[in-house]
């Protein structure tokens, strides 16, 4: 009997050895899955994280010169903005040959666009979009050079111990020539001259849309004076050639404003400096549209431009850019002069 009972105790503690045993696989087995599991999660976290970071760098690559949906003004000089998806609605803007911007939209043959500061519709069938536009731009970029601070001085030579050559508008965009470390050589009007890069930024861009502001009858200014304007942007995209005297084919910053006055009886010689000998100085904050702005280089006046209104000028800038409209005060002005009695 006490055989028997032993053999019931030891079936009984080995019964519960073996049970505890199964119990402790269960558990870790529970443990091991749950520990598993957990670690499957912040792996599909972190790889979702990473996917999202993956598809925000990939969506920032596709950017092309700063667009997201490019596209790229494929005309001779210029390419017209309206305020509306219609010929009968006002000029906003022009885009210049080769310019970007960004689609915003589509009405009909209608892309409503953004580009600088101009926001507004332009005809599909005069712009490059897609791949077309995206092989353009690698052919037509420039690197240029922003300046970030309110008054940037660009120097004859790369340092502080030389004259300065002219001072440059916050926001305006240089041409780089060479990148030189603490110095960058630039384009400013055709001229050479260097600016500090720790005030500015480089970017790979693309020209941008000029503001046009229409001037209009009734508004104080006079008829000889809007048509003069109205005359002389007709021309914005056109050649700048050094020493040229056609409007279409070619011409320099004094041919251009020479030219422009010439059609309106208005005799000048073909030269910024003697220009500037002519008419009535007048401060800058009281020009009038058809007064001409005059720019120096440290050294004398070498650039001319003409007034337009709403704080712009056109001109003949370089051979990079052409005829153009820019900030009247992109370069500080030497002295503005009148030529137009009323």
């Amino acid at each position: 009997m006490r055989i028997e009972w032993a053999k019931l105790m030891i079936g009984c503690l080995t019964g519960a050895a073996v049970f505890g045993m199964s119990q402790m696989t269960t558990e870790a087995a529970t443990h091991a899955g749950v520990s598993t599991l957990l670690s499957d999660c912040l792996v599909g976290e972190a790889n979702t994280q990473k996917s999202e970071t993956d598809v925000a760098m990939a969506a920032e690559d596709k950017t092309i010169c700063g667009y997201k949906n490019l596209g790229i003004a494929s005309v001779e000089n210029h390419l017209n903005i309206r305020e509306g998806a219609g010929e009968e609605f006002d000029l906003v803007g022009a885009l210049p040959v080769d310019a970007g911007c960004e689609i915003l939209s589509q009405e009909g043959e209608w892309y409503q666009i953004e580009s600088g500061k101009v926001n507004g519709y332009v005809k599909g069938e005069f712009l490059l979009t897609g791949d077309a536009a995206a092989a353009r731009a690698e052919e037509v970029k420039s690197i240029m050079a922003t300046s970030t601070t309110q008054t940037l001085n660009a120097r004859v030579e790369p340092n502080t111990d030389c004259s300065i050559w002219t001072t440059i508008a916050e926001g305006e965009s240089l041409h780089v020539i060479e990148e030189m470390g603490e110095w960058i050589k630039v384009d400013v009007d055709g001229d050479e001259c260097y600016i500090a890069s720790e005030f500015v930024d480089v970017s790979e861009q693309l020209p941008k849309a000029m503001t046009m502001t229409e001037l209009r009858y009734g508004e104080g200014i006079s008829d000889v004076r809007v048509a003069m304007v109205q005359y002389a942007c007709q021309f914005v995209g056109n050649r700048y050639v050094w020493g040229g005297t056609s409007l279409t084919n070619g011409v320099d910053c004094s041919g251009f404003t020479m030219k422009i006055y010439e059609n309106y009886g208005i005799y000048l010689p073909h030269s910024s400096s003697a220009q500037a000998g002519y008419g009535t100085r007048v401060n800058a904050s009281e020009a009038r549209p058809g007064d001409l702005f005059f720019y120096g280089n440290g050294g004398g006046i070498n650039h001319v431009a003409m007034y337009i209104g709403n704080g712009q000028v056109v001109h003949a800038s370089s051979a990079r850019t052409g005829i153009k409209i820019s900030n009247a005060f992109y370069r500080t002005p030497v002295c503005v002069t009148r030529l137009i009695s009323d």
